[in-house]
């Protein structure tokens, strides 16, 4: 009776293990630049968030009939000046209509108001709403 061995041998292991190397150190980096464009993404997601926000804001104060500073909305009492809501930190502007969970909020100049996600520099990665219903986004330095 002869028997055989059934198994790999050391060489045929060592390749493998060789091969799997060379693939991780070309995917990695791919992956590495993932987080950079994710928060890109979250930054273009906030701005259309903040578009739409201020779109249904915007059409209940002409619903109501044009009048008043304040809109009632179904997240709160909103804030608004000529049927825009307001940019402010109080937390009864445009902040009051949108879920910012995972972004900082800064103003930068008294009309504007700025969304930053977490782990990003307000310069260069940001959202902003100002009080006439616009909004911008910056993702160059996500």
């Amino acid at each position: 009776m002869r028997r055989t061995n059934k198994g790999f041998t050391l060489i045929e292991l060592i390749m493998v293990i060789v091969i799997l190397g060379i693939l991780a150190a070309f995917a990695l980096p791919r992956f590495a630049n993932m987080s950079s464009e994710a928060r890109a993404a979250t930054v273009e997601g906030m701005a259309g968030t903040l578009k739409a926000a201020s779109a249904i804001v915007h059409s209940k104060y002409l619903v109501e009939g044009s009048s008043g500073s304040f809109v009632s909305m179904e997240t709160g009492t909103v804030s608004v000046s000529s049927g825009y809501a307001l940019a402010d930190l109080a937390g009864t502007g445009i902040s009051a209509a949108v879920e910012a969970d995972g972004f900082n909020t800064d103003v930068p100049v008294a009309t504007f108001l700025r969304f930053v996600p977490a782990g990003a520099t307000s310069a260069t990665c940001h959202a902003t709403y100002s009080a006439v219903g616009t909004v911008s986004s910056d993702t160059s330095g996500c």
